[in-house]
């Protein structure tokens, strides 16, 4: 199983990087998780968006979900438009979400109900059951943020990653977590202090809840460019004690692998 970036920004985009945005493979299956601002260009140049697998949104907050918009227009009107609809997996009260968006974005007579549904087969997944998409199985944990939001652990039958979204320290997500690979771990503030109240990480948090995971790798996201990536990943490794990677565009990871490919982590 491979993972590569495509965001990994906060709430902003950061220089030349979007906001959330992971593409993973396993044997043909292509799965996106989350899909902030930002990060369709990448994805375009990585593989063909119209034949993904699904995509997979943790919470709904606008910084994780915008380019569905810019990706809806693609589907639609881009060359080579099919009738597929691409699988788009939402947490509960996604649809409702998107309704709204819907409403204001949809014109010249076109239904609101048809913007999206035209072109994504959308679906609520329930977090207490699993979802499989082609070979690989995904579980949900709830995290603790401003917003319901939900981890994902993804698992092709040998290896795991976890992607722990947006979330505040807590011992469920970093048991939820345990013995993962590869950890993707937010680390959006500067001070602590300010991690309860608005459901983030600092770097050296998110080293801690990857060690209490015993993960192999933590890879650290959703991080403003403003607090330095090098400053970062030293306190998540003072932290961690494990390898520890800054989110950037491209970056792969191939989890179980003795073996990395130029420009990529094993993990």
């Amino acid at each position: 199983m491979d993972l590569t970036v495509l965001g990994g920004a906060a709430a902003c985009p950061n220089p030349a990087q979007g906001c959330a945005g992971y593409l993973v493979m396993h044997e043909g299956t292509r799965v996106v998780l989350d899909c902030g601002p930002g990060i369709l260009p990448v994805l375009r140049d990585l593989t063909d968006m119209r034949t993904l697998d699904a995509i997979i949104i943790s919470h709904l907050h606008a910084d994780h979900t915008l380019d569905l918009v810019p990706l809806r227009y693609g589907l639609k009107y881009g060359p080579g438009a099919t009738d597929r609809r691409l699988p788009v997996f939402l947490p509960p009260g996604g649809l409702a979400f998107l309704d709204r968006i819907a409403g204001a974005l949809a014109t010249d007579g076109e239904p609101a109900g048809d913007f999206f549904e035209s072109v994504f087969a959308l679906t609520e997944y329930d977090p207490a059951s699993t979802l499989t998409v082609g070979t690989l199985t995904i579980r949900f944990h709830p995290t603790r943020h401003a917003i319901p939001c939900w981890a994902m652990r993804i698992e092709d039958g040998e290896h795991s990653l976890v992607y722990l979204a947006d979330t505040a320290p807590t011992p469920d997500v970093a048991r939820f977590a345990h013995g993962a690979d590869l950890v993707i771990c937010e680390a959006t503030l500067n001070d602590p202090e300010f991690s309860a109240t608005v459901g983030h990480l600092t770097a050296r948090q998110a080293g801690e809840m990857a060690a209490a995971a015993e993960a192999r790798t933590l890879l650290l996201t959703h991080y403003w460019v403003e607090l330095g990536r090098d400053r970062l990943r030293a306190e998540a490794m003072d932290a961690f004690g494990g390898p520890v990677e800054v989110a950037t565009p491209y970056a792969t990871f191939k989890l179980g692998s003795d073996k990395a490919g130029d420009g990529s982590s094993t993990a």
